[in-house]
């Protein structure tokens, strides 16, 4: 394979037990595979940590009947619409909204914005799921 290094390494023998475990586990094809996986993803916490340009989801869902909620929640992506690529309303039954938000900026303005997102009285679970724009992964 053209641009692969192949890397060599020591690691104790039950520490080398757990990862095959790990790599069946999860059905990786291989423990490079899973070990890249690994490293990408470390690589993206240091991208969030570091304040880089980020992409994320925010779920929510929420009570529909909370007294001003919707509109709080509306106000509130409004005024963030920089970092806001889109965002998706569903009605998981007659009372609760899931709401999905796709983000891109600066990884503190996401988490600010999911900061504000969670704490609106009536919003019975918030997450926030960190990505990367790919850029630094290759």
């Amino acid at each position: 394979m053209p641009g692969v290094v192949r890397l060599s390494f020591s690691i104790e023998r039950p520490l080398m037990e757990r990862l095959e475990q790990l790599v069946r586990e999860e059905a990786y094809a291989n423990r490079s595979e899973y070990i890249r996986d690994l490293i990408r993803e470390r690589l993206v916490e240091k991208q969030w940590e570091h304040n880089d340009e980020v992409v994320g989801t925010i779920t929510l869902v929420y009570n529909r009947h909370a007294r001003g909620l919707t509109d709080k929640l509306t106000h509130t992506q409004h005024h963030h619409h920089e970092v806001i690529l889109a965002s998706t309303h569903i009605h998981l039954d007659e009372d609760v909204c899931a709401e999905i938000v796709v983000v891109k900026g600066r990884a503190k303005e996401i988490q600010h914005l999911a900061g504000e997102l969670k704490q609106q009285k009536g919003v019975l679970h918030a997450t926030l799921s960190v990505s990367s724009t790919g850029k630094q992964l290759s």
